[in-house]
Order: structure tokens, then sequence, then C-alpha cells
């Protein structure tokens, strides 16, 4: 037995049922596992992968010695994986993203800038075999770019191939196998194989040689040329063969990124590749042509077509060659800095820092030409509003900015500051900064005698206490502050003004800071960021906070949290008056924030009550009913009142619409809203020992008080909430109410139909409560016909009766499309109808009793010839017949008349008893589509009469 033969017969004998890893290729050698699984039909590709890294593996070059890349041995084992390798090739169709990974693609991918793994804790084992693999990797890199020539010359060779390709196919290669007797020549065919088009070859291959070209450019320029060459040609290949060729494997998206950047480092001799602005400023960059850069960033300042990156970057190629020594690019960097800046302002966003330090030193050269950018990036004639309350803005925010006063008169007296600011806003200006230096004059008259006189210090603190009012700039705030307490350490600048108020809670805190310029600062920035977020002008309250927040996080953890609540409820705000208002969801690091806050248990700090109550509120507006019964935690609804009441409206919420018998949430909920609303009574006694005084007051016994509690309900905006808690204060209204004045809502089965202690509940302020949260309610939304009709029974209980039925129709209007549909039988509910023929009655309008008779399920004839015997209506009478279609009604009518001796209202009864329609014959479709007709117009007649 040979030595070769000894060593698989150990291998087999030593292998166990299921082979390792290690004994992979000797396994399938001699199970033929290989060729079998790839003879079938639809072989399924993930053993084919595994075959395949292992054949990688297996046929991995080694290291020896000296460190050399040495290939596999030339031996039989090396000779059939190489055989294996190639059928696995061909089942593959030869597709090169699984198979190729050497030569010319492995150096192109090896120059691709890579994201860095995120390394997790250190193991030495790990890090060893981390380095091996990277030597490895180097050496074999190093090898390969040795080579590139090579391969180059071969690729380069192969472009001259005109004929098509055919390679190895799985059959070709099991006779290339065989013994050379039984090939019988089928082998030598030139047809053999696979066809590979000349057209897709030449188009891979162009793409491949266009990349390693590419690649070779950063050191030496003149290959672009080739590369540039080769991606125009695989282009035009491509759009020969189509992008669904089996054979290519090109990125067209990379592809189309490589001939871009092409054109603008190899230009071609035609004149239309070199008019692009990329290729004009490649080109000025490398002659040093600056002032053409220039220009052409001035002309897009007007077109906004380059990329603000490229802009950025060709800043930072100018920055950094003046960082290199050649100081005579400083004028230029500030130059196109300028550009860029106003490019930015027109388009919305900040100044940039990299201005700001090129302008820290700003001299009269400076102004000019940052005045010449302004104007020519400008179209005063086509620009929106938009575009020039921003170029205003930043002049007038430049002015501000600066010291000297003569580069202040520069820009003030500029034509396009003159034509963009407003002449008050002018004026405004020039006064701000003579106040700050009065010695000079910015206006463009005569200076005169009057303001070479110096101002007194008392005068100059006034104007400048007068600024400090008027200002929502954080930073020109801490510069007035500044200025104040540089003059004067006798006040305390943050009682300037009345107007500036903080929260109790807060203002300890903020008045125990010791430096008096800190404890300024800190109470005009809060107060003055309150006052903006309550005029919801959260743009300037969000800078104020910002800052603030700066400032205390260096000294103090405890404002530092009242700022974050102060933000987080500046941001609830924000949302609610801005998307929310279209129904956006807010986003989620919101509502994990707000979370944190019912959540937070941190001692000693301020807390503010409407943080609490607009937290809660938000989870409801939003339907967080998930966090609030099931997520919150217990300790929450023990220290938090809003948190406990959110929870049982959630609850109770959730359950809706569920059954109409009281559940045990609902109740839950029911007993602390008449804990809250319920009173105490204190006795005084006289000197007699009689009690002569009896005082009633709001029981304390309650988790909140009921002013509390309303001011909570009106910062709810979810309807299913707004029903839930309407409904609940309606059904206590009607505890103590007859069944005359009872108010109807949705969902009134739910709650508890009694009290124990009647005497206990200050039902006066239940229903101004009801009246107060209705109003709300329709605020919301004024067309929901649930709230109307109980805004109209309201009403109706205290015999408002015009105001009734102008909300009873209005809520048959919004759910009927004004009465052109038929209103839906659970809104205009028999109790509605016959309060609505209470109010017609009241108001002497008897006809209009007899119609509304008519809509009941029932027709009342009683009411309703009772009603037309009334002789002093204030309605039209006989121009409503027309709206009657009960024949019974009519032709009482008809001997209502006739013995009044009213023969012309007669003759109209008469007339509409013999339409067609209403003869009692037609079938039941044609009786209701003639009644459903003539209500129709009825409630649109009421309607213009009662809205």
């Amino acid at each position: 037995m040979s030595a070769e033969a000894a060593d698989r017969e150990a291998a087999t004998s030593s292998r166990p049922c299921t082979p390792p890893q290690t004994c992979w290729f000797e396994f399938l050698l001699e199970e033929s596992l290989l060729e079998k699984h790839l003879r079938k039909p639809c072989p399924d590709p993930a053993p084919v992968q595994l075959i395949v890294q292992f054949l990688e593996q297996a046929s991995k070059p080694s290291i020896n010695e000296q460190n050399q890349v040495q290939p596999p041995a030339d031996n039989k084992r090396n000779r059939i994986l190489k055989l294996l390798a190639l059928k696995v090739a061909a089942h593959l169709k030869w597709d090169l993203d699984t198979l190729e990974k050497r030569a010319i693609r492995t150096i192109v991918q090896s120059s691709f800038p890579i994201r860095q793994v995120k390394p997790g804790p250190p193991q030495l084992s790990v890090m060893n075999q981390i380095q091996q693999e990277k030597e490895l990797t180097e050496n074999i890199l190093k090898v390969l770019k040795e080579q590139a020539a090579d391969s180059i010359l071969v690729l380069e060779a192969a472009l001259k191939l005109n004929k098509d390709l055919y390679v190895h196919t799985m059959r070709t290669l099991d006779l290339l196998a065989m013994e050379p007797g039984m090939v019988n020549g089928e082998t030598e065919s030139l047809t053999a194989g696979l066809i590979i088009k000349t057209e897709e070859m030449q188009c891979q291959v162009c793409y491949d040689l266009g990349a390693v070209y590419f690649q070779q450019g950063s050191t030496n320029s003149a290959v672009y040329e080739n590369a540039r060459e080769k991606f125009f040609r695989t282009k035009e290949l491509l759009s020969q063969i189509g992008s669904l060729s089996l054979h290519c494997s090109i990125d067209e998206k990379r592809l189309a990124g490589y001939c871009q950047a092409c054109d603008v480092l190899a230009p071609s001799d035609n004149t239309s590749q070199q008019s692009t602005p990329y290729s004009q400023i490649h080109i000025c960059m490398r002659s040093g042509n600056y002032q053409e850069v220039i220009n052409i960033f001035l002309e897009d300042n007007l077109t906004l077509s380059l990329p603000v990156q490229f802009r950025q970057s060709v800043l930072r190629e100018l920055y950094q060659k003046a960082q290199q020594g050649n100081e005579a690019l400083d004028e230029i960097c500030f130059k196109v800095s300028a550009c860029n800046t106003v490019r930015d302002i027109l388009e919305g966003r900040t100044i940039s820092v990299q201005f700001n330090q090129l302008f820290l030193r700003p001299n009269k050269e400076k102004i000019d030409f940052l005045l010449e950018v302004c104007s020519k990036s400008i179209n005063l004639e086509q620009a929106s509003d938009t575009l020039k309350g921003n170029m205003a803005a930043f002049l007038k925010n430049l002015c501000l900015g600066l010291d000297d006063l003569q580069f202040v008169f520069m820009i003030s007296s500029h034509e396009l500051f003159i034509t963009l600011l407003k002449d008050d806003e002018q004026k405004l200006l020039i006064e701000q900064m003579r106040k700050r230096s009065p010695r000079v004059n910015l206006c463009t008259k005569p200076v005169t005698s009057f303001y070479d006189i110096p101002a007194s210090a008392s005068v100059n603190i006034g104007q400048l206490e007068h600024q400090l009012i008027l200002s929502v700039d954080p930073w020109r705030i801490r510069q007035i502050l500044i200025e104040l307490h540089g003059m004067t350490s006798e006040r305390q600048f943050w009682t300037v003004s009345s107007k500036w108020e903080v929260p109790g809670v807060y203002s300890s805190v903020i008045l125990g800071i010791k430096d008096g310029l800190t404890r300024d600062l800190v109470y005009i920035l809060m107060a003055k960021g309150l006052h903006c977020s309550i005029v919801k002008d959260f743009a300037h309250a969000k800078q104020l906070f910002a800052a603030c927040l700066e400032l205390v996080t260096e000294f103090s953890p405890k404002l530092r949290q009242v700022m974050l609540n102060e933000m987080l409820l500046l941001d609830i705000h924000t949302h609610e008056a801005g998307p929310g208002q279209s129904g956006e969801r807010p986003p989620s690091d919101l509502i994990s924030r707000v979370r944190g806050y019912l959540e937070m248990r941190l001692p000693d700090i301020p807390l503010r009550q409407v943080v609490a109550e607009e937290c809660v509120a938000f989870m409801l507006n939003w339907r967080e009913n998930e966090y609030l019964t099931l997520q919150v935690p217990s300790f929450l609804l023990q220290s938090n009142p809003y948190v406990k009441l959110g929870q049982l409206l959630a609850a109770t919420c959730k359950e809706l619409p569920g059954p109409k018998e009281s559940t045990r949430t609902a109740k839950d909920l029911w007993e602390v809203v008449v804990q809250i609303c319920s009173i105490s009574s204190q006795h005084k006694r006289g000197n007699d020992g009689r009690i002569s005084l009896i005082k009633q007051r709001e029981s304390t016994l309650g988790i909140m008080y009921r002013s509390e509690l309303l001011s909570f309900i009106k910062k709810l905006r979810e309807p299913l909430v707004l029903t839930t808690i309407l409904s609940l204060f309606v059904k206590l209204h009607n505890v103590r109410e007859n069944f005359v004045n009872e108010i109807t809502a949705e969902h009134i089965s739910i709650w508890p139909s009694s009290i124990p202690n009647l005497q206990s509940v200050d039902f006066e302020a239940v229903a101004v409560t009801v009246k107060e949260l209705v109003r709300y309610a329709l605020t919301i939304n004024s067309s929901n016909h649930s709230w109307l009709i109980i805004q109209a029974d309201i009403y109706f209980a205290t015999n408002q009766y015009s105001a009734a039925l102008h909300y009873y129709l209005q809520a048959g209007a919004v759910c009927s499309d004004f009465f052109n549909k038929a209103v839906p039988p659970d809104v205009y509910t028999d109790q509605v109808i016959k309060r609505m023929i209470k109010c017609c009655s009241s108001l002497n309008c008897h006809t209009q009793v007899a119609i509304l008779c008519q809509f009941l399920r029932e027709v009342d004839y009683k009411t309703a010839f009772k009603s037309l015997q009334e002789q002093n209506s204030y309605d039209a009478m006989d121009s409503y017949y027309d709206y009657i279609w009960d024949v019974t009604i009519l032709e009482y009518l008809t001997y209502l008349h006739h013995k009044r001796g009213e023969t012309d209202k007669r003759q109209i009864v008469i007339k509409a008893i013999g339409q067609t329609e209403l003869n009692m014959s037609n079938p039941e479709e044609v009786l209701q589509l003639a009644a459903q007709r003539r209500k129709k117009k009825f409630l649109q007649a009421m309607a213009k009469l009662y809205f």
C-alpha cells in the first residue's frame, strides 16, 4: 500500500459518522457528494456556497519562513481540488460576483474605505488571530500588486480578441477527467462548453481595467486618461448588450460615478465636457485660478445647482493649502467662505464656525466683498419673500455683531440693506447702534454737534435696560448684562421688568445663586423663554432655554434638571401646535422623554404641576393607553394624581364600547371624580353654644381640586377621552335632576346611577363644570353631534329654547350633510324630537310643532291637533303645509280651515293632499321617499331660521 493510500485509510477509519469540517474534502472525494449534489435539477445553493468557502480555504496560499507567499503544492490532492473548484464554478455559471476574489478586483476593492467593526472586549487569542489574518492579507495584497502589471497586460490582450469564448461546463469537465481514449475528440471542438459573447467579455474587462487605472491615478494622474477611455467604452458596450447580461457584473451607479469623476480629472477635448462647473473648478484649482472659482460660486448662489458638500470640500482643500504655509490663500479662503455662507443663509442654514473664525477681524475690504456677494446672490425682482427675509435678517444680525460702528454704517447705507429692510426696522437698528456709542452718528445726514456730546452713565444704563427688555437673543442678553454689571454692582437687573415672571418653585433656587451676573442671566433667560412659549414663539423659546441649560449645567444639577423638564414641556407644545394639529404622531424620542419624566424619582428637584399635567394629557391624546394601564410604575399611582387619573381614564376608554352596565374601572373613576366634586361643611358655634354659621368648602379628600381637574381636562384633545369624562359629569349632573331636565350623552350607562350621600356633592359646581367642558369640547370639534346634543340639552334644561333648537338642528346637520341625507335615528331619538317640539311650542311656532310630531316613531296626533288649533302662531303656518306628509294631519287641517271659514288656506291643504306621491295606495317605498323629501326641506328651512 502506498503512503498516500495509507493516509486515506487512516483518515477513513478515524472518521466519525458526521465528518468534521477538517475532513470535508476527503469526505467529498470518497463519497462523491459534490457531484451528486451538483447534478440535481435545482440544487440548494447553501451547500454550494459552503463548498466554495472550503475549497478557497483548502487552496489558500501559505507563508514560508521568509514571510513570503507560497502557492499551493502541485500534488494529486490539490489537482483534484482544482477540478472540484472548476466544477463548482461551472455549476455557478462562472458568476464573477461569487467567484472573483483575486488579482485586479482585490487591488481595487482594497483601496476603498471600509467602516471598522466596533471591537468587543479584548481577548488575547482573538487579537492574535486577527493580527495573523491582517498580516496574511497584507502579504497577499503585496504579492497581488506585484503581479498586477502582468494581469493588466493579460486583460489588455484579451480586449484584442474578436471571437466568442467558450468556458467549461459540468459536461466538458467530466470529459476532461476521462481517459484519453474515451473522449472521442468531443472536448477538442471549438464550440464545446458555455458561450460568452465577445461584447460581454470586453465590457467586463473594460470596466475592471478602468477601475484599476482609476485607482492608480491617485499616484499618476496621466493614468486617468486610460480609465476614462475604458469607462466610456464600457458604457457603449453596456448599451449594446443591455444591463441584464448573464456574464457582466457591473455596478451601473458606480460606473456613472466613475465617468463623472473622469470628466473632471481627465476632461476630453469636447467643449461640452469642459463647460460643466465641476470640471471648470477642477481646472481652476489645478492652475491656481482661484478668482474664477469665486466667480463660479457667485453664479451658483443664484442657480443653487452645486451641492453644498462639494462647495465645502473646495473650501477645505483651500484651507489645507493655506495652513501649509501659503499665506496668500487666506484672502481666498475668506472669499470662498463668504460665498458659501451667503448660500447657507439663503437656504435657511446657520452660519458656519469657519466663517466666524475668518471674520474675527473684519476690515473695509472684507465688508465690501461680503456686500458684493450679497448683492450678486439675490435677484430682488424674482426672489421669494423667504429669500429676502433671510438676507435681511443676515444683514441686520451682521450689524448687531459688529463693534466698529463705521463698518455698521457701511452696511446700513448700502443699497441692498435699504431695499430689504423697512424704514422702521432701519431706524430701530440705527437707534440701537447709536445708543451703544453716542459719539458716532449712523444716519446718512451730516454729523451735528449734538451727537458729539457724550451721554451720562445713568442714560447709558437706562438704554441698556431698554435693550435688555426687548432682546430675545441669548448672546445679546448676556453681553448687555456684562456691560450693566461693569457699570454698577448695586443693581439686581432681573427686577428691571415686572413682566419677567418665573414660577415660585424655581425662583427660590435661582435667587439663591451667589454670583449676581449669573443669577440675573439665568432668571432673565428662563423668564423670557417662558414668555415666548406662552405666546407660541417656540423658536426663540428653544434658543433661550438651550442657552440657560448650557449655563446651569456648569454649576447646578438641580437647575439642569429643571431646564430639561421645561424643554420637554416646550417640545410637547411645539409638536401639539405644529405637526400634531394635522394628526402626525409625535416622534418616539419625545414619547420616551415623557415616560422618563413621569418615572423620574430625583429628590429635591422643584417641579411644576403643569409639566405633569401636560405629560399625562400628552399620553392620553396620543392613545398611549397601553403604557398608562399596564406599564406605569405603581409608585406613580400613589405619588402623582394626574397619572392616577390618566390611568383610570385610559382603562375606561379601553373598555368602550363595552358592556352597558357599570364596570369596575368605571366605578373607580366615578368615585375619584365624585370625591373631587364633594364639599365639606364647617360649623361655627356662637357664645351661647348654638350653631350660628355653616360654611361649605371644597373637600380636600380628593386627589386634586375641581379647578385642577378642569384645567387638566382642557388639555385633552382625544375625542373618546373627552366623551368619556363628559358623559361622567353628565351622569353626575343627572343624579339630582328629574327626567324632564336630564342631559343625554354617549356611554352614559357605564356609570353608577346613584350616590350614597347626595348632600356631599356640590351639584352647582357640577353643572358649571358640564357647561365649561362641553363648551371646550366644541372648540376641539364643533361637528361632534354627541357634544352638540349635550349643549342643546343644557339650553333646554335652562329654558333657552331658541338656543336649544339651534344646537339640535346643528347636530342633525353635521351628520346628514346639511339634511341631504337622513339623520341617523340614534341622533334624532324620540326624546330629542319631543324636546324640539317643546321648544317650538314654547316659542309659539305651532305649525312647526305639528310637523315635528310626524318625526316620532308613532305620530303624536293629539299634540299635533292641539297645536294646530292655536291661532296665535308665530310661524308662517300655511307656508309649512308643503312639509306635511301625514294625510290624517292634512285632513284635520282641511276640517279646521272649513270650520273657520278660511277658504284660501283650505284650498292649499287640498292641493297638498292631492299630490300623487301621498296617495295611500302607493307602495311603502314611495311613501317613505315622499316623507324623507319633506323632512329634508323642512329641516333645511328650520336651519336657515335658527342658524
